[in-house]
């Protein structure tokens, strides 16, 4: 980790969701497992670990319509319009079960909020989808505030994005942390509206060019916050419920 610990504690924490709260690429890459496997009489003529490679390679981090996703992958394998419908029915259906947080994420969430720390999501992607991923996470009555791109009708790295959370929040840029892991979005947009911007370091994308500091998992922010104690967070990830 490389952090400076010096300042004062923030008001407000802002999160990305995809890549920071939870691990898309991984629940992808298992979901289409799972889908190589079970509907093997579909793609079972298509090598396994080509199969989800290429499903992992086409969502490119949530950004391409499934349709338009299942669709290439029907070209690509010769498959029947039928068969694109069921793949990309299954998708959707066995994507719920999938979305699950980072371990550390919910018990971290909980002992911010117990010392009045205010917190939000700013996510781009759809209304729909984004809603529903935030209820199967846990974490809706965790969060104060949820901007997404499509209601909003502005998407990160607009400062403006940015600048209406912190509105709804009640907080200015200076007493707000935003915490995210694509380094041009997260990172440099953050730091244009004028928060402290944190990366959360991962696989699925280089580290950012803007200076800012890092974080490998979501509960370094309690050190960050806390450095005497945990307790002083009331943080009891082993006993809270």
């Amino acid at each position: 980790m490389s952090c400076v610990t010096s300042g004062k504690k923030p008001k407000a924490i802002l999160f990305d969701l995809d890549g920071t709260l939870w691990d898309r690429t991984s629940a992808v890459r298992a979901l289409a497992g799972a889908q190589h496997q079970h509907l093997a009489r579909v793609v079972g003529h298509i090598p396994r670990a080509h199969y989800v490679e290429r499903i992992v390679a086409l969502d490119d981090l949530g950004r391409l319509d499934k349709r338009v996703l299942y669709e290439t992958v029907g070209v690509e394998f010769d498959l029947s319009d039928a068969d694109v419908a069921c793949l990309h029915g299954d998708f959707w259906a066995r994507f719920p079960a999938h979305t699950q947080p980072f371990s550390e994420v919910v018990q971290t969430l909980k002992a911010l909020r117990r010392v009045g720390i205010r917190l939000g999501i700013i996510t781009n992607g759809w209304i729909a989808v984004q809603e529903a991923k935030i209820e199967q996470l846990g974490l809706s009555a965790l969060i104060d505030a949820v901007l997404i791109s499509e209601r909003e009708g502005v998407r990160k790295p607009n400062r403006e994005i940015f600048h209406r959370a912190l509105a709804m929040l009640r907080v200015e840029a200076s007493e707000a942390w935003f915490v995210g892991d694509n380094p041009d979005d997260d990172v440099a947009g953050a730091i244009a509206a004028g928060l402290r911007a944190f990366w959360r370091d991962g696989p699925d994308w280089p580290r950012p060019a803007t200076e800012c500091e890092t974080i490998r998992t979501i509960d370094e922010l309690l050190s960050l916050l806390f450095p005497e104690s945990r307790e002083t967070a009331g943080w009891q990830s082993q006993q809270d419920t």
